[in-house]
């Protein structure tokens, strides 16, 4: 899905998290965020379309270093020869110096059992990933200020432009909640937590949310979910920022992940996971009931045998 949800920015909805082109044709111009790994040719191809041929960005802008956000910046940058650009915070999980901490599958919903099959984050863009500059200046986006809004990751940024207050989100949230999968299947709209199981500071995930609503945006693009607009969109966020509740349980809940610019500086213990345990009695039922019913079959006297 290709669609402009404000002057000069294009939403490319992809299946696991969005795409954003963001300028216009003869202007500098970048992209921002670039989903998961295989998507190039859809990204290259949608910028051909709205900047035309052979027309390339002047960056690549991530808002933070999780897999599918990060996941064809590589491939684009060396493609365009272009830098990308993080928040110097982020850049030790995009130079291959550190990972970012585990998932936590413990704190509960829809997201957080999928994300037992997600790959850890890590990767090494090399020589293209730049500290974003310290003026708060957006490379390629003329007006756009970034703002650190860590919580979900320790450098993670929105983006924002006043003069209509167009919210480039990332993961500081979400417009679909995750936690539901009903609503993950339907897309509804909704301005929710950003997903659960990535997030590793609590208290500052609500920090990065209150400052966001101070914003009064009009247009929200995040990273997950379709982008929102309207007149009421701002009232939306000021109440969902107020009454936001971490989760009731999880591994980062009481106490977060702690990072400095060499990367994690303490991870809490994981908590207990029920579910590998579960899975396992299952599979042991299963198999003692298997093993049984041969046992019982084979040990039938001929003429039970028989009657079947």
């Amino acid at each position: 899905m290709i669609k402009e949800i404000a002057p000069g920015v294009t939403w490319l909805g992809f299946n696991i998290s969005g795409v954003y082109l963001v300028g216009t044709p003869g202007e500098p111009w970048a992209v921002v965020d670039t989903s998961a790994p295989g998507h190039f040719e859809a990204i290259r191809s949608a910028a051909e379309e709205v900047f035309g041929v052979g027309a390339k960005p002047d960056a690549i802008i991530l808002t933070h270093g999780h897999f599918d956000h990060y996941g064809s910046a590589l491939q684009l940058a060396t493609y365009w020869n272009v830098p990308i650009y993080a928040h110097r915070m982020e850049l030790p999980y995009l130079t291959g110096k550190d990972q970012l901490p585990p998932l936590d599958p413990t704190v509960g919903g829809f997201f957080a059992f999928a994300s037992r099959l997600l790959p850890v984050s890590g990767t090494d863009l090399g020589e293209y990933v730049h500290a974003l500059p310290d003026d708060r200046s957006v490379p390629g986006m003329p007006v756009w200020r970034w703002i650190h809004t860590p919580g979900h990751t320790p450098g993670h940024v929105a983006l924002f432009r006043e003069n209509d207050r167009t919210l480039l989100a990332g993961d500081a949230l979400a417009t679909v909640n995750a936690d539901d999968a009903v609503a993950m299947m339907t897309r509804r709209q909704q301005i929710s937590r950003p997903i659960t199981p990535a997030v590793s500071d609590w208290p500052a995930t609500r920090r990065s949310l209150e400052a966001l609503a101070a914003l009064r945006p009009y247009v929200i693009g995040a990273g997950h979910g379709i982008p929102m607009t309207g007149d009421g969109v701002a009232d939306e966020l000021a109440a969902f920022a107020a009454e936001f509740r971490a989760p009731k349980h999880g591994r980062y809940v009481p106490e977060p992940a702690r990072f400095d610019e060499n990367g994690v500086s303490f991870l809490p213990l994981p908590a207990p996971d029920p579910l590998p345990k579960v899975a396992i009695g299952l599979a042991v039922a299963a198999a003692v009931v298997g093993v049984t019913a041969y046992y019982t079959t084979q040990n039938r006297k001929p003429e039970e045998k028989a009657e079947r």
